[in-house]
């Protein structure tokens, strides 16, 4: 089982898959959203696979090594391999994809848009993002992560609301900026890393990069990752894109996407660039304990649901930051369980703000008000979801950010607490939104409003149940996730040359080793 090429076939299975989708005629709309999302369960069903044939524990932090060959007077390869914290992204994306699409079943004008190509630019946008976090090669990444920007960049300028070409625009522009300076960095990593963009290769001959050299090219990489994920002050462009993307595009823009950024600081730049990147590292753990307290300030103050949405995101981001940059196992394993954890609720969250918005047509907290009444079991799930974003105990973030909060308190005191502040504006910007939106006094327009004497139909209780699920399962046991994510995350800070100072993220579920 181990010998089957896994992350190539999941590679090019959506690419397959969008294909067949554009080939179908505007017409048959229906068969367009049926073909995308079988597609999206074919990726589903062998990312299960693969979870199941991954060997925890195993010597070699990387399995189902792959290498093609490619571009050879560059020594440039398509070479995919994943360790437990790329493995556990990879099915994020596999369990995010279908529930997106069904919950974008309806959200294509038919009259104005084509169907069967908003559902192939999501699959097309699912092959890139399996791409970015399969490759092995460094090469190979930086072009998946470029090429990532296309489908989004459509989708978020043809099927969006509001400023959407604006939002489109400086989507792609921050993007590309952000990675021209990562192909500064990559042609210099391959100038003095020996003519190669082979990962393990490069992570060998890191240990004789030049002090300033390597400094400067962890700050290539650092900037475009901080670019994307996004940390404060990269951030300007998520919430006009969070807000202009329809809600189920969204989800994955701030569920997957933006993960690409964190995890890549975790896999190039602490392991290529060690000195770098514990010389950067409280720089970084200032920017991401501002970005907390920043983004939920101006979150409390948001008018918009998908805006207010995007800028909880940016919080959370802050989080995963300090957790990266404690370089202890319990932060980094709680910033990779954040990562997973994150993508659930927030998707969650932006799925179902997407249903109050199409049944009202506006996005706007002040049309609502009172909508609980009305639609009383969507209002629960979005209570929910709520919830689940702000960390409440027995939710799986609140496992994530416990682990980032410890493992950052024993060795950064000092951005611990303030980040514990936090916590306390995301209960006041969760519970501000829920109450504003459905509870209180009726708000009497919604009452001219068919579709919001509407509750969950069928369809969308199958969209939120899976969700709902995980984030209740991981919530009480994460053990399967933390046994995968665990050893890598170990192997990491060794290449970082970092010692951890207090007990590790346990994978067996007591308290030490």
């Amino acid at each position: 089982m181990t010998n089957f090429p896994f992350l190539s076939v999941l590679t090019l299975l959506p690419l397959v898959g969008a294909i067949s989708v554009a080939c179908i005629p505007r017409a048959k709309a229906e068969l367009a959203k049926i073909v995308a999302l079988i597609w999206s369960l074919v990726v589903l069903v062998l990312s299960i696979f693969m979870w199941v044939a991954f060997t925890v524990g195993s010597p070699d932090r990387f399995q189902f090594h792959e290498k093609y060959a490619w571009i050879p007077s560059w020594n440039a390869s398509f070479t995919f391999a994943a360790d437990g914290i790329a493995l556990v992204m990879l099915m994020l994306i596999a369990v995010l994809f279908p529930v997106v699409i069904l919950a974008s079943w309806h959200d294509v004008d038919q009259s104005k848009r084509s169907a069967p190509t908003y559902f192939a630019l999501l699959l097309a946008f699912e092959f890139t993002m399996i791409g970015v976090f399969a490759a092995a090669d460094v090469f190979l990444f930086y072009v998946f992560f470029e090429i990532m920007l296309i489908p989004m960049y459509f989708i978020i300028g043809s099927f969006g609301s509001g400023q959407k070409q604006y939002a489109a625009v400086k989507f792609f522009l921050y993007s590309l900026v952000g990675g021209l300076f990562m192909l500064a960095a990559v042609v210099g990593l391959w100038v003095i890393g020996g003519h190669t963009f082979e990962f393990s290769a490069l992570v060998d001959a890191a240990k004789t990069f030049d002090q300033d050299t390597a400094r400067w090219l962890f700050l290539g990489f650092f900037v475009a990752f901080a670019i994307k994920a996004p940390f404060f002050p990269f951030h300007t462009w998520l919430p006009d894109s969070g807000g202009a993307a329809p809600a189920g595009a969204a989800a994955l823009l701030v569920g997957v996407m933006d993960k690409v950024g964190t995890f890549g600081i975790l896999r190039y730049c602490l392991p290529l660039f060690p000195e770098a990147s514990r010389w950067f590292a409280p720089a970084a753990m200032v920017l991401a304990v501002v970005g907390i307290i920043y983004a939920a300030l101006l979150a409390v103050g948001q008018n918009d649901l998908k805006r207010l949405v995007s800028y909880t995101s940016i919080a959370h981001f802050g989080f995963i930051g300090i957790g990266i940059f404690a370089f202890t196992t319990q932060g980094g394993t709680g910033s990779v369980l954040y990562m997973v954890n994150h993508g659930l609720a927030t998707g969650l969250l932006f799925i179902v703000v997407g249903m109050f918005v199409a049944r009202r047509g506006s996005s706007l907290v002040s049309d609502f008000g009172g909508a609980g009444k009305m639609v009383p079991a969507l209002a629960g799930v979005l209570f929910f979801a709520g919830l689940a974003s702000l960390a409440l105990p027995g939710t799986a973030p609140f496992v994530s950010e416990f682990l980032v909060l410890l493992g950052t308190f024993s060795t950064n005191k000092a951005y611990a607490v303030i980040a514990t502040v936090g916590i306390v504006l995301a209960a006041a910007y969760v519970l501000w939104m829920i109450q504003r939106t459905t509870q209180g006094t009726l708000n009497p327009a919604l009452e001219d409003v068919p579709a919001m004497k509407k509750d969950l139909s069928l369809r969308e209780k199958v969209v939120v149940a899976p969700l709902i699920a995980l984030l209740l399962v991981l919530g009480f046991y994460p053990k399967p996730v933390t046994d995968v994510i665990n050893p890598a995350v170990e192997q990491t800070l060794l290449d970082v040359g970092t010692q951890d100072p207090g007990p590790s993220a346990v994978a067996d579920g007591k308290a030490g080793r």
